[in-house]
């Protein structure tokens, strides 16, 4: 486990030594970018319109009985831009993305295309690794956005057409707007962009660490995506405790 971690932390240095060569690789930044954004695109909405929904649906009776209905947008609001979007994005993008760059290169690997690089002196972390880490790390936070925005017009439906809470839609947005501040959006904007840039580097690691034939492709497809949750959810805590920090 310590010599994964130590490989996916040389493999990240050496891509951010990299990164003067990212506009050699502009090209295949746009294609890995529109690939992304076209395959999670709909998929993200559609999971945090139900996500803002459920989350309406599970709060707003409570806070009735209690007569706080009028809060259900500032839970919803903090909720969805602080921690639901960046963490279920990262998990679908883990999953949908993740698995393709691990599944892509791990082929590659596999088939000794990398090796054919490597003999025409091309070097495969500028070639494979460096655009689809500045993709995914473009995309990610944009499925944020999409995703907070989403999931609160899911979460306002709900609460104004369930009978058990019975609020308006100006009250719920109004609620939402006195307590999200850019800060919060951007907190979530900004823990989204570590987990984009953790995902990138262990799916692609995990993919160039491939052996064993299209056997060892699926293994490194499933710890590309398990590690990648995994790391994700820890992640999530110390980025949590770190930005309270500066909060207070």
């Amino acid at each position: 486990m310590f010599q994964n971690i130590g490989e996916i932390v040389v493999l990240l240095w050496r891509t951010l030594q990299s990164m003067p060569q990212s506009w050699r690789q502009r090209t295949k930044v746009f294609e890995q970018l529109f690939e992304i954004g076209n395959a999670s695109l709909l998929m993200a909405c559609i999971l945090s319109a139900f996500i803002g929904g459920v989350l309406a649906l599970q709060t707003g009776p409570v806070l009735a009985e209690r007569g706080m209905v009028s809060v259900i947008g500032n839970v919803v609001g903090m909720s969805m831009c602080k921690e639901l979007a960046p963490v279920m994005m990262a998990v679908l993008i883990a999953g949908r993305i993740g698995s393709a760059m691990a599944a892509e290169l791990g082929s590659m690997r596999v088939y000794q295309e990398i090796d054919a690089l490597r003999t025409m002196n091309i070097n495969p972390i500028h070639y494979l690794v460096l655009p689809r880490v500045i993709a995914i790390s473009i995309a990610l936070p944009m499925l944020v956005v999409f995703a907070v925005l989403v999931g609160w017009g899911g979460g306002a439906a709900v609460a104004a057409t369930n009978d058990t809470i019975g609020i308006t839609w100006h009250a719920y947005f109004s609620g939402l707007r006195d307590t999200v501040q850019l800060g919060d959006v951007l907190n979530g904007l900004f823990k989204s962009f570590v987990f984009a840039v953790l995902i990138g580097v262990i799916c692609c690691h995990q993919g160039l660490s491939t052996i064993g034939g299209p056997r060892g492709i699926g293994r490194s497809v499933t710890k590309a995506v398990v590690n990648s949750i995994v790391m994700i959810l820890i992640l999530d805590y110390f980025l949590t405790r770190f930005l309270m920090h500066f909060e207070r």
